[in-house]
């Protein structure tokens, strides 16, 4: 998995540099994901995403990911996540950092459950608002298990606690190499509402024990 922003600073802006130094969030947490050997996630075809130059290497991202503005919503927590097109539904957990400095991730034993990480924005905030699941886990598919199957247009829904659902729309979903993460292009400070599904994603490496990409899908926040 990748690295991760450090808690908001004073005026609401995400401490990037903390991220890459402090808060790195490795494959390694995921130890044991793989563990459905004869079933390999789905992957997300280059179709799905362009190519650019990303932190210095290269990564796959929405030609609309940077474009400005758009609507966006007061602060709230997000309380479920649903996806319609992979059958996702379910509640999220609150998501924060290990006394080591490393982002908490959903249990390993209970692979269905997703989290949303309590230092970025809230989904439908300006900013980027992310959410961790695992591929799979404890000999089942995890909830992010089928993300690589999302495409440009489709719809992803966070129910919030104030009773309003933040309705997003697919931009492009990608698979990068754990090694050339985009960090910047998923924490990153944003001038609309963006939200990012991160899982594992590609091989599992059973010499290193872990799966060797992330597949990220990036999104923002729509009326229609």
């Amino acid at each position: 998995m990748p690295d991760l922003p450090g808690p908001r600073t004073g005026g609401g802006r995400r401490a990037l540099g903390v991220a890459a130094a402090a808060v790195a969030l490795t494959g390694a947490v995921f130890v044991g994901c793989g563990v459905l050997p004869a079933d390999r996630p789905p992957v997300p075809p280059p179709a799905a995403a362009r190519t650019a130059t990303v932190d210095g290497g290269t990564a796959a991202v929405s030609e609309r990911i940077s474009s400005p503005g758009g609507p966006v919503l007061g602060p709230s927590e997000p309380r479920r996540l649903d996806i319609p097109k992979i059958g996702v539904h379910v509640t999220l957990g609150r998501l924060g950092l290990k006394p080591d400095g490393t982002v908490q991730v959903p249990p390993l034993d209970h692979p269905e459950e997703a989290g949303w990480y309590a230092h970025g924005a809230a989904p439908g905030e300006r900013g980027a608002a992310v959410i961790l699941g695992h591929v799979d886990g404890a000999g089942r598919k995890g909830v992010f298990y089928d993300l690589g199957r999302m495409r440009p247009g489709d719809i992803v829904e966070v129910g919030r606690a104030d009773g309003s659902v933040a309705r997003f729309v697919v931009e492009s979903v990608e698979m990068v190499p754990k090694k050339r993460f985009p960090t910047r292009r998923v924490y990153g400070p944003l001038d609309h509402a963006g939200l990012r599904l991160v899982t594992c994603g590609g091989v599992f490496d059973r010499r290193i024990g872990h799966y060797t990409d992330n597949v990220i899908l990036y999104a923002r926040l729509t009326t229609r």
